[in-house]
């Protein structure tokens, strides 16, 4: 028995399901063991270790004294596949992405399909009215300005040598 033996094929051909570039067909077998393990535990529960640490969408935060920037990458997603809205002071993002089947000939796939949700929390009051959205080039970004209350409170704390 050879590593090549080890190496996933796929049902109709004798090709490697990794790719030609000499990528290591264990990193494609890890992959896809923590997609199984994704896949199961996504929309659990499940502690972190479970989900390998990820969550998707995956966010970017900017946060100011004045407003919280996220931005969202929602690749193969419109608007209308995209709810936003704010709920026990949290920010959430949820929608579903739609798998399309064409053909039953895919070999390999690390895309996100199905339901998904994130929340982040907010410390702060927030009025709806004033949270901006707008959907470009598959990236959500959204402004949350903060409260009066929320900027008084914020404090730069001055860090002294010890």
């Amino acid at each position: 028995m050879s590593v090549r033996d080890l190496i996933p094929r796929t049902r109709t051909t004798d090709r490697p399901l990794a790719t030609e570039r000499g990528s290591d067909p264990f990193l494609g077998l890890q992959r896809e063991i923590n997609r199984l393990f994704d896949d199961t535990f996504n929309g659990f529960a499940a502690p972190a270790l479970f989900r390998n640490g990820e969550s998707w969408p995956r966010v970017e935060l900017k946060d100011s004294d004045k407003e919280l920037q996220v931005s969202a990458e929602l690749p193969g997603l419109e608007e209308k596949d995209v709810e936003l809205s704010l709920e026990q002071n949290a920010l959430v993002i949820r929608g579903e992405k739609q798998h399309e089947e064409k053909d039953d000939e895919r070999r390999f796939s690390e895309f996100h399909y199905g339901r998904f949700e994130r929340r982040i929390p907010l410390d702060w009051e927030v009025n709806p009215d004033e949270v901006k959205a707008q959907f470009r080039n598959g990236v959500l970004e959204i402004t949350v300005p903060k409260s009066e209350k929320a900027q008084e409170q914020s404090r730069r704390i001055p860090i002294g040598k010890g």
